[in-house]
């Protein structure tokens, strides 16, 4: 939305026919302030945020949208360009493989670890000076405002998060002791970064294969065999599953545990990097393949035949990871948004500003809706994170479904949008000069990491809603949502309502019966009917206030386009009205809002 917004903020865009060759291509988003840029976040950030909390943060979302759309972009660009090199041996020919990072990425470690604080703001109180631990809100925004500009490092700041959740939560005293100091620093010289050796040859999704081997051996647990995708390669402590000496075979027999990259003495444990992955996109960030040789490896909780909660206890941090991953593609999304209305502004075709031309703007919108959509799931998951973690059982049931939903279809989402703001670019949006064939690579692992979109699609329905019944309490929650919100159109709210109930029934006959091929399709409809609803109770809550409802017309736009029966030979009805309204700098009042709604 806004795009005469982000058109006037760049201050060097001419408005007019370009008098020179240079100013008939596009410029992009490098400059911008991404946090004063996101109209949308800012609107929505008072109704899911404490308004003392939303404060005292907002100073620091300002700088760090400042600092993302400027210093980082240009860092992740070097980054990108500067892959890791691994280095196998020291210059004696002893086997002490070391990453070599460029600068680039080492600064953007800085700003992420040592200036705000991402990886332990959540963990501990005193980060950016608020008292108290912040809540999951807060600091998926930052994550959120950080991936518009880079999305790599995201990963190992999240798996330090997660993991000094587990080491907390399941580690004994000793362990708990010898790693969280670290892992929760913001001191350049004592962060323990995280990371998560997971896959192996053997299994990726069926994690019931896993054959890497753990052995009691003088005092301490030792690992034998090898990881095949280890995110992080160069994390200070990594958490992997293991099958210890006599353990049962399939996911009944694995064990959690934490594999420091150096031991008490300074020296480098038992394990070695093979050598690093060539990846399509994320290439800032070192993945790679590690041969285990007696490594030491403290457990979490009690492991061995007979007693091995390890993959229970990783789900924590999977789950925790599903959701960061939804968090960066919706920042991702948003960047790529931005980039089209950018160019679409920009650009002189035909005799007119693209924006102008009416097919574009119907592109526009297959940009924009996802985009919104995910922005309102991040934020309502967030709140039942924290409400979860409180001891509420509802919104514990809630999270449980709503985790697997936004991985789904976030990261499916994440690529046709990066694909279509390609698209808008046109040519230069396929060279390696601009910013979009980074976002366009990146986009491509959210369907890869921690599951599938077939493994979340199932984990929705044979889990969530088959075992747990989460997507009635998801009813429940949204229901409550729509009760209670003033200034919501009657009639568009009954239809939501009814929307809501039929995507929900879907769902659970889809559980019921174990109809397999349709969990997809049932996902599908939970994630479009629950944003749907999410953006129309926002809308309404704003435009009671005296702001932008605009989002009942996002909310209009996916039960018409996703939720709707239609007839591909029939005309649809006019949305153009509605998209107006979408790409114009005007606010939008509940009271046309709610006519264009019902119309």
């Amino acid at each position: 939305m806004l795009l005469e917004k982000l058109r006037t903020a760049r201050e060097t865009v001419d408005l007019e026919r370009p008098t020179s060759l240079d100013g008939w291509l596009a410029g992009d988003c490098n400059g911008l302030n991404f946090f004063r840029v996101d109209h949308a976040l800012r609107q929505l950030l008072p109704l899911y945020m404490d308004a003392d909390v939303l404060a005292h943060m907002t100073p620091h979302y300002d700088r760090l949208g400042a600092i993302a759309g400027s210093h980082l972009d240009d860092l992740a660009r070097t980054a990108d360009r500067h892959i890791p090199v691994l280095h196998t041996r020291n210059a004696r020919g002893q086997d002490e493989d070391w990453i070599e990072f460029h600068p680039a990425y080492r600064e953007m470690e800085a700003i992420a670890y040592h200036d705000f604080g991402i990886h332990c703001m959540s963990r501990r109180p005193g980060v950016l000076g608020w008292p108290d631990k912040v809540s999951p809100v807060v600091k998926y925004t930052f994550q959120y405002i950080f991936a518009q500009a880079e999305f790599g490092l995201l990963c190992p700041i999240s798996a330090t998060d997660t993991s000094a959740m587990l080491i907390e939560r399941y580690g004994d005293e000793d362990t708990r002791q010898r790693f969280l100091p670290g892992m929760w620093s913001m001191d350049k010289a004592d962060i323990v970064k995280g990371a998560q050796f997971m896959t192996e040859k053997t299994g990726g999704s069926d994690v019931g294969n896993i054959e890497l081997s753990a052995r009691h051996e003088d005092g301490n647990w030792r690992l034998y065999g090898e990881k095949w995708f280890c995110s992080c390669a160069d994390g200070d402590v990594a958490l992997l599953l293991a099958r210890p000496e006599g353990a049962a075979d399939g996911t009944a027999g694995l064990g959690l545990f934490a594999l420091p990259r150096h031991l008490d003495d300074g020296s480098r444990n038992a394990y070695r990097i093979v050598r690093l992955k060539s990846k399509l996109g994320t290439k800032s960030m070192a993945s790679g393949e590690i041969k285990f040789e007696g490594a030491v490896a403290y457990p979490l909780g009690q492991v061995g035949p007979g007693r091995n909660p390890g993959l229970k206890q990783m789900m924590d941090q999977v789950n925790m990871s599903r959701l960061s991953h939804g968090v960066r593609a919706a920042g991702k999304m948003r960047r790529c948004l931005n980039e089209a209305l950018l160019v679409a502004g920009d650009r002189v075709a035909f005799g007119e500003h693209l924006v102008r031309k009416p097919l574009l703007r119907r592109q526009l919108m297959k940009l924009m809706v996802p985009t919104e959509q995910v922005l309102s799931m991040i934020l309502f998951t967030a709140v039942h994170l924290d409400r979860a973690e409180k001891g509420d059982e509802a919104s514990a049931k809630v999270l449980r479904i709503l985790t697997p939903l936004l991985k789904f279809r976030s990261a499916r989402h994440n690529i046709q949008v990066a694909t279509g703001a390609m698209e808008v670019r046109g040519g230069n949006g396929y060279i390696e000069d601009w910013v979009n064939p980074r976002l366009v690579r990146d986009a491509q692992l959210g369907v890869l990491w921690e599951g599938t979109s077939n493994i979340n699609a199932l984990d929705v329905t044979t889990r969530a809603i088959a075992r747990v019944g989460a997507h009635e309490a998801l009813r429940d929650a949204l229901s409550d949502e729509l009760d209670k919100t003033d200034g919501l159109p009657g009639q568009f709210k009954g239809e939501m309502t009814a929307t809501l109930e039929r995507a929900v029934d879907f769902a659970g006959k889809v559980a019921a019966e174990g109809h397999e091929p349709l969990a997809r399709k049932a996902s599908d409809a939970l994630y479009h009917a629950t944003s749907a609803a999410l953006m129309a109770t926002e809308g309404a809550a704003l435009g009671s206030q005296g702001g932008d409802a605009r989002r009942l017309l996002l909310a209009r736009m996916v039960i018409d386009h996703r939720l709707s029966p239609n007839d591909p030979l029939a005309f649809p009805r006019d949305d153009s009205p509605m998209i107006d309204a979408l790409l114009s700098d005007q606010p939008v009042s509940l009271e046309a809002a709610a006519a264009m709604v019902a119309g």
